[in-house]
């Protein structure tokens, strides 16, 4: 079956892309978010009682939770095509965590990793349009340039890993219609 990982910072638009590219594919891709999935095991375990909590988790526990989160997906991928919304990294109070390490991305095996990019500025103004709806961490456009460079990295390193393709996919303020597009070539 086909699984692509689609990543990117938080507030870039990831899920947004993905949604648009599909009403446009042939094939029936299911989404899954990688962080609901792992929002599911801890909270099984109580360590977290919403989302934003995950990234707060001792870096330990977060391990845990990427494995098992990985493994379920990967069952998943035997029946369909999935595309798997999550975050090549993962910026903690310790510094980087890796959204897909070794024993996440062992079960999942992705065909492709895509990376969907934006300018830090464009990011910081969708964050906070997001306000009511998600807590997230501040980051001055410095700290998000850095954290799309280590998004980079992390795929790349994946790919090296897997022999996954990797996709930049820019997604600037009105032009959604192209992100897509672009993901929909990979798609398909």
């Amino acid at each position: 079956m086909t699984l692509v990982v689609l990543t990117g910072s938080p507030g870039v638009g990831k899920s947004t892309v993905a949604n648009k590219a599909l009403q446009n594919t042939t094939k029936e891709y299911k989404t899954v978010n990688y962080g609901d999935k792992m929002l599911e095991v801890a909270k099984e375990r109580g360590w977290v009682e919403d989302r934003d909590q995950m990234r707060k988790l001792d870096p330990e526990k977060q391990k845990e939770v990427q494995k098992i989160a990985g493994e379920k997906i990967s069952e998943m991928s035997e029946t369909q095509p999935i595309i798997v919304d999550t975050h090549s990294t993962i910026k903690t109070p310790q510094g980087y965590l890796p959204g897909i390490p070794e024993w996440v991305l062992k079960p999942l095996d992705p065909d492709t990793i895509v990376v969907v990019e934006a300018q830090p500025k464009e990011i910081i103004n969708r964050r906070e349009k997001d306000a009511g709806e998600r807590v997230r961490d501040k980051e001055t456009t410095k700290e998000l340039e850095q954290h799309q460079e280590m998004n980079r990295a992390a795929a790349m390193a994946c790919a090296v890993l897997n022999g996954a393709t990797v996709k930049i996919i820019e997604n600037p303020d009105g032009g959604l219609e192209q992100a897509a597009e672009s993901l929909l070539k990979v798609l398909k």
